[in-house]
């Protein structure tokens, strides 16, 4: 079917309209709701924006009366006023009266309430916006005749609580109008026809339009200029800022892209120091910069003022800046189709090739160059998980509706049952949800102030105005890591840490920190008290960066690369050449473990006896295994364990002996009772106790403050604690505390995959070797625990020396 609109304005353009614009364009004609994919830079936007305007002006003539028409749902502000810029040029150079306004956080009260009685015909907003709106009296008259939401970006909502927003939010406006019709715009993940399910829910059908177009990807990989064979993360990394200069200069405009935003500051101040010609032509972008930074950024960036921005995932999305000539990606993406997001980045128009540079962090990260480009030719892209019975989003949700115009319990819980997320919800777990609203729940009852909403004949409302304020105030389901002081009990404090890292220690455990081996007193609210510790051994942090979890798809990509090793080398692509010498010695000394071999290298030094495992399934499944191997070995010997890990496997070092062909023998890599030893090798309750103060926010358990005045991090940890307890004690099948044990094993510890990796290591072949020093693979896990021991002046020449000694006794052998 013709679309008069997008020919008019392709034409102005010279633009070609794609099949896939075409093929969306006459399923929203034939009133068909679904799920549009297509690469970066093929103009997904104007695929459904034109089926809007289509549609609004073939209906016009049936009716005059002035309603809203399209709401367009986006994960970020950003994203958002570009979608308006966009949509407003389209209205403004075809001169159509379909006005396009904008509603977020930053929208004013006053312009707010010029929307509700001035109503424009499309609304651009982000979820929370659209809580908010169902928060507001009168909301089924300003939704009753919508006919169009869009969600945009669905794969980045549908993996966090934010999609669950969305889902709620739908099944309410599908009742308001049976015909609404309902679009998603998703990149490529690897479970479209789930996402398009999810987005509808189960009580629609709709279509998934695909782009049948392949966009040509150059991947590189930045090699350094010398070999090191025994790396450690990081010693290149920042040494490699020599190789990025020439890209950005024989390019127009260079995102670079790291992991973590003091990653970035570290490289935007190198590349200044480096290269003070870039000054006034190079930015920073990321999450923690004010708004009207990042908002210069991305306009001059639009207007091709700027040569170069260093920036973190702040820059992953569509925003709708000037298509950039190339991309660099600092350090492991962790995920196939994050990697590829970012490479789209890069030649951001129809038959423009994308250009992304991949700059290792160190040696044996190389490797990941390969894998990238067979992940990618392969279209090995990840499936996004979503939440499934967020009870502290569906108690936000029920007092939304409260607040605004009341709800009768059957219809809310007929209409959240077509959803995703709350398909499974039993009768009875909803009437607690409704006794948590109303009563505060079994364990609560006797405190007002939980007392939040009453029912007057078979209608839920809130009728005190202070409540109904609070809530607004706190509808929303972002949440972000917390950092935890590291104190001495009678002393000064250390430093930060993340609170996901310390809510993993027991009481006793003893971990490197700031050069020194500390050990766990106890956890007061949102301070780790240490003291010295007396013992040997000691875990090894994880910060930020790493727990930037590998995919899965990702690992198997990177295992896969080793099988190249088996190849005549003419078939090798240029990292593995580059890299034959680290796997020459590597294969000398130990071995290279095929796609369906595990490695374990047992080596005695000076230091002690170190285990090193190579399951090669990312830093965070190696974390858990690490703690379960430790329980695991405790069981039959008294000793304690340093424990490291990286992306690529992990370290248990010890000062006594390990019988490790016996202790295989016996099962230490096996399945069985995995669960409870995760449960005994980690502390889950404390995991669970961080995890609900999450979720007690969500939920209205706790108030986490007003606009400029949030309540302090250790108050709200302190508060939730308490209900925490109070439950565990009292209401031990509360459904926010099951709630809070659940997240810890499917996001937190990955259960599932991690017994999946269990499952596929018991089927493998074991290599035991017992090399006699560090080999290639085992010095940069071995390195991770060694630089904390030391500090940040001294670690480095110290692991120079013991390089040094390796090599010699490599010759002397």
């Amino acid at each position: 079917m013709a679309n008069s609109f997008a020919e008019a304005f392709f034409f102005n353009r010279q633009w070609e309209a794609h099949e896939f614009q075409k093929e969306a364009w006459k399923k929203i004609s034939e009133g068909e709701s679904g799920l549009l994919n297509a690469p970066t830079g093929y103009g997904k936007t104007y695929a459904i924006w034109f089926g809007i305007l289509h549609h609004y002006y073939h209906q016009r003539e049936k009716s005059r009366k002035k309603r809203l028409h399209a709401l367009w749902i986006t994960p970020l502000r950003a994203l958002s006023k570009e979608i308006h810029l966009a949509a407003g040029r389209v209205s403004e150079e075809l001169e159509l009266d379909y006005r396009v306004e904008l509603r977020t956080g930053d929208t004013s009260a006053g312009a707010r309430q010029k929307q509700r009685t001035n109503t424009p015909e499309a609304l651009i907003t982000t979820p929370e916006s659209v809580h908010l709106l169902l928060a507001s009296k009168g909301y089924p008259d300003f939704f009753g005749e919508l006919d169009f939401i869009v969600v945009d970006e669905w794969h980045e909502l549908m993996g966090s609580k934010r999609g669950v927003l969305i889902e709620l939010a739908l099944s309410r406006l599908k009742q308001l109008n049976p015909r609404l019709k309902i679009w998603g715009i998703s990149a490529t993940i690897g479970n479209l026809e789930a996402a398009l399910h999810i987005l509808l829910g189960n009580d629609r059908n709709g279509v998934l339009v695909r782009a049948d177009l392949q966009k040509e990807v150059r991947i590189e990989t930045l090699l350094p200029s010398t070999l090191e064979k025994f790396p450690w993360a990081g010693h290149l990394g920042i040494r490699m800022v020599d190789q990025v200069i020439p890209v950005i200069d024989t390019h127009q405009s260079t995102l670079l892209f790291t992991n973590t935003r003091s990653q970035a500051e570290i490289w935007y101040h190198s590349l200044l120091q480096k290269h003070p010609a870039l000054a006034g032509q190079m930015a920073l972008h990321h999450g923690s910069l004010g708004e009207d930074v990042r908002m210069w950024v991305e306009e001059n960036l639009h207007a091709g003022r700027l040569k170069a921005v260093v920036c973190t995932s702040s820059l992953d999305l569509g925003v709708d800046f000037r298509p950039v000539d190339c991309v660099v990606q600092i350090g492991s993406p962790k995920g196939i189709a994050r990697f590829m997001q970012r490479a789209g980045r890069s030649g951001h128009q129809p038959g423009a090739v994308s250009k992304i540079y991949f700059l290792p962090t160190h040696s044996l990260e190389i490797l990941e160059g390969a894998s990238l480009r067979f992940a990618a030719a392969h279209k090995m892209y990840e499936q996004r998980q979503p939440y499934i019975r967020s009870f502290d989003v569906l108690i936000q949700y029920l007092v939304t509706l409260a607040v605004s115009e009341g709800f009768r319990p059957a219809d809310v819980f007929r209409e959240i049952k077509t959803t995703h997320c709350f398909e499974s919800i039993s009768g009875e777990e909803f009437q607690e949800c409704l006794l948590m609203i109303t009563q505060g729940g079994k364990s609560l009852q006797a405190y007002d102030e939980f007392h939040k909403v009453v029912a007057e004949e078979g209608v839920y409302r809130v009728v005190d105005r202070r409540t109904a304020m609070r809530h607004r105030l706190s509808i929303g389901a972002i949440v972000s890591e917390s950092m935890m002081q590291v104190k001495f009990r009678k002393g000064g404090t250390l430093g930060s840490m993340e609170e996901n890292f310390i809510s993993k220690l027991k009481p006793g455990q003893a971990f490197w920190f700031s050069g020194r081996l500390l050990e766990l007193e106890r956890v007061n609210g949102m301070q780790a008290i240490v003291k010295l510790s007396a013992k040997k051994k000691g875990i090894v942090p994880s910060w930020m960066g790493g727990r930037f979890a590998i995919t899965t798809d990702f690992a198997t990509a990177f295992r896969h690369t080793f099988e190249l090793v088996k190849q005549p080398e003419r078939r090798w692509p240029v990292e593995l050449k580059f890299l034959r010498p680290l796997f020459d010695e590597q294969r000398r000394v130990s071995a290279i473990p095929e796609e369906n071999e595990l490695l374990v290298e047992y080596i005695q030094t000076q230091y002690g006896y170190h285990l090193f495992v190579y399951p090669f399934e990312g830093k965070l499944i190696h974390e858990g295994m690490a703690a379960v191997t430790a329980f695991r070995l405790s069981r039959t010997r008294q000793t304690s364990f340093s424990i490291a890990s990286n992306e690529y496997g992990y370290e248990l070092l010890s000062d006594s002996p390990i019988d490790i062909t016996t202790e295989m023998e016996a099962g230490l890599f096996g399945r069985t009772g995995l669960s409870e030893d995760i449960r005994s090798g980690i502390n889950v309750s404390e995991m669970a106790r961080r995890r609900f103060r999450d979720i007690a926010g969500i939920a209205g358990l706790v108030f986490q403050g007003y606009p400029g005045k949030p309540v302090k991090t250790r108050h709200l940890q302190a508060n939730s604690g308490l209900f925490f307890k109070v439950f565990e004690n009292y209401d031990p099948n509360n459904l926010l505390l099951k709630e809070a044990y659940d997240e810890v094993f499917q996001f937190q510890l990955e259960y599932a995959r991690l017994y999946r990796v269990y499952e596929r290591i018991s089927a493998h072949r074991v290599v035991l070797q017992q090399p006699e020093t560090l080999t290639p693979f085992s010095f940069p896990i071995f390195a991770e625990s060694f630089r904390e021991r030391y500090s940040n002046e001294d670690w480095e020449a110290r692991l120079e020396k013991i390089k040094a000694e390796i090599g010699r006794r490599r010759a002397a052998g």
